[in-house]
């Protein structure tokens, strides 16, 4: 699971979502949550919350230009990758913190993965998670 640290900046809901967007480091990660200030109350501008998502929703792009709909896209180094039969595990350096994305081999060929590759991990909102940070945990 990745998982970082970030500071709440913005929050837009209606009676039953929230889009929320929080900063960690240079980049900003929004994610898109079934609860709202009201019924969660750690969502609120200012405090500092836990983001997380799953290895295997974070996919990999080199040269991506252009626009695109997913809201979390992370640029990083490509610092070690494990290669398997079937699936491959990347770890990306950004700034000092790592992300994990697990991708099929076959996509990581494709790519021409190496060591040193600038490459950007992409996320969808839907797929971040935020957890109030209580006492340093």
């Amino acid at each position: 699971m990745n998982r970082l640290t970030g500071t709440i900046t913005a929050i837009e809901s209606n009676d039953h979502l929230s889009l929320v967007d929080v900063i960690s480091g240079r980049d900003t990660y929004t994610a898109m949550l079934l609860e709202t200030p009201r019924s969660a109350p750690h969502l609120k501008v200012g405090n500092t919350v836990a983001i997380l998502f799953k290895e295997t929703e974070v996919s990999l792009a080199k040269g991506l230009e252009g626009q695109i709909s997913l809201r979390n896209r992370v640029r990083g180094t490509v610092r070690q990758i494990r290669r398997g039969d079937i699936l491959c595990e990347v770890l990306l350096d950004r700034d000092g913190q790592t992300l994990t994305s697990i991708i099929t081999t076959r996509a990581a060929t494709r790519l021409a993965l190496h060591i040193g590759d600038e490459v950007e991990a992409l996320v969808k909102a839907n797929e971040v998670s935020l957890v109030e940070v209580r006492d340093g945990l």
